[in-house]
């Protein structure tokens, strides 16, 4: 499939055919996907829970899922994909690597980055899985664990305090769902988000 292809197809799936799982090697696959992602300094702070059985999966969304969130359509369906994939981020491999003599920075400090890339090469890793997803015929989903949730999720999985999940990905086979409401807001044009030369300057000047 076209690159270009796969980025038109791409969106959030939230129904799967419980009974077509997905090759292991298929997800390793994506996973090799994942770590070909751009990171800063190639410092690679990212790590991937891998969930496909029945009990981790199960474990997963009772971890995460707060008994009063009225999601039970949502979770009808989300809950049938085999494969459950979290990435995680790590900060500290990101103050560590600019840390090194090659980097010139003398000390762990925080207040040296204009934003967390740490989270934003995780997203980035995230996303090439949601776009192999694609390619291999797949469907996926990303979607965020709540706050109040991180910490039964960190006890369930024994997730160490320094890595933090960023949101989790569901990946199957889709079956039929209902697309979500939000689409009909339509999706913005290229030229109406970009600015030429100055902010404010229309992209068709």
């Amino acid at each position: 499939m076209e690159l270009s292809e796969a980025i038109r197809r791409r969106r959030m799936v939230r129904n799967y055919d419980p009974s077509r799982p997905v090759d292991p090697a298929v997800v390793d696959k994506l996973l090799g996907y994942a770590v070909h992602a751009p990171s800063a300094g190639f410092s690679q702070g990212w790590e991937f829970l891998v969930l496909t059985s029945d009990e981790e999966r199960a474990r997963f969304w009772a971890a995460t899922t707060p008994p009063d969130s009225g999601l039970t359509s949502w979770m009808e369906g989300m809950s049938r994909a085999p494969v459950i994939v979290v990435p995680h981020s790590h900060r500290d491999a990101y103050l560590d690597r600019y840390a090194e003599p090659d980097k010139g920075w003398s000390d762990r400090d925080e207040a040296r980055w204009p934003v967390p890339y740490w989270h934003i090469d995780t997203g980035m890793a995230s996303l090439l899985v949601l776009l192999g997803a694609v390619d291999e015929g797949l469907g996926a989903c990303f979607f965020g664990i709540p706050p109040a949730s991180d910490a039964a999720y960190r006890e369930a999985f024994g997730v160490p305090a320094e890595y933090t999940p960023i949101g989790a990905m569901t990946i199957g086979y889709r079956a039929t769902d209902v697309k979500s409401p939000s689409l009909k807001r339509g999706r913005r044009e290229s030229q109406t988000v970009t600015h030429r030369g100055r902010w404010g300057t229309s992209a068709d000047l």
